[in-house]
């Protein structure tokens, strides 16, 4: 084993994952520092979201090491993965998954609520945060009654309420218009800069992945490193860009 850069909360070296035999992650290795917002890009199915899984503990690569902290999140028992996620990471899904039962607040309350906190303060910092996010005259409402794009941003506010040290965002503002995206993205990144919260941020959009301090690209499971654009004959007589990749 090799034990994480010190400047580095989270650390992964030659993860390889395959789902049914069908290659996700091939080799890839990335740090993420503490407080830094990091876009991980490329089209859809390049791996970004089993490279997310994989990091946050919910997948165990078939190859490779997972560090947080100084501890080998690869070679954790499941329960104790689980624990990990529930007190130190935050999870935004592209498609928002709510418990029906309970109201906006209360979904968004639930993590803090998991870990121990009280009613009082868990209901405090979920309202504070539906409220940032627009939404808090749907605080009271089940998620029956909300629109998909209010539900998202309730899934906003429950990875938020409870400050997570990490914050893993797979495609958040998928399901949201241009303005909702924008306000969303904002609130994101400025919780990320004013708590200190160190973001992974999964996104094929390049709008999106501007708001980053840094972005890694992914090409058909591996981490493109540099772009090379030779130039073809003819090519741009014919209005053709050609590039080839090195990863």
């Amino acid at each position: 084993m090799v034990a994480q850069p010190d400047s580095d909360v989270l650390w992964a070296r030659a993860l390889t994952h395959a789902h049914n035999g069908s290659p996700a992650l091939r080799g890839v290795s990335i740090g993420v520092r503490e407080g830094e917002i990091l876009a991980v890009s490329g089209p859809r199915g390049s791996g970004k979201t089993t490279l997310l899984r994989c990091l946050s503990g919910q997948f165990r690569p078939q190859e490779g090491e997972v560090w947080f902290n100084s501890t080998p999140v690869h070679t954790m028992a499941a329960f104790a993965r689980e624990r990990l996620r529930r007190d130190r990471f935050g999870w935004i899904d592209p498609e928002p998954v709510l418990v029906p039962e309970l109201t906006a607040w209360e979904n968004a309350a639930l993590p803090l609520m998991l870990r121990g906190t009280g009613h009082r303060a868990a209901k405090k910092a979920a309202l504070e945060w539906l409220e940032r996010l627009d939404i808090g005259g749907c605080a009271r409402k089940r998620p029956y009654a909300l629109l998909h794009s209010e539900r998202q941003r309730v899934v906003v506010a429950r990875a938020l309420a409870g400050t997570p040290t990490v914050l893993f965002a797979d495609e958040p503002t998928a399901p949201l218009h241009r303005a909702e995206r924008a306000h969303v993205l904002r609130t994101l990144t400025t919780a990320a800069r004013s708590h200190g919260i160190t973001v992974v941020l999964a996104t094929h959009d390049a709008d999106t992945a501007e708001l980053a301090d840094r972005t890694v690209t992914l090409l058909d499971g591996r981490q493109v490193t540099t772009l090379h654009l030779p130039h073809l004959p003819g090519a741009e007589a014919e209005g053709r860009t050609a590039c080839s990749l090195s990863v």
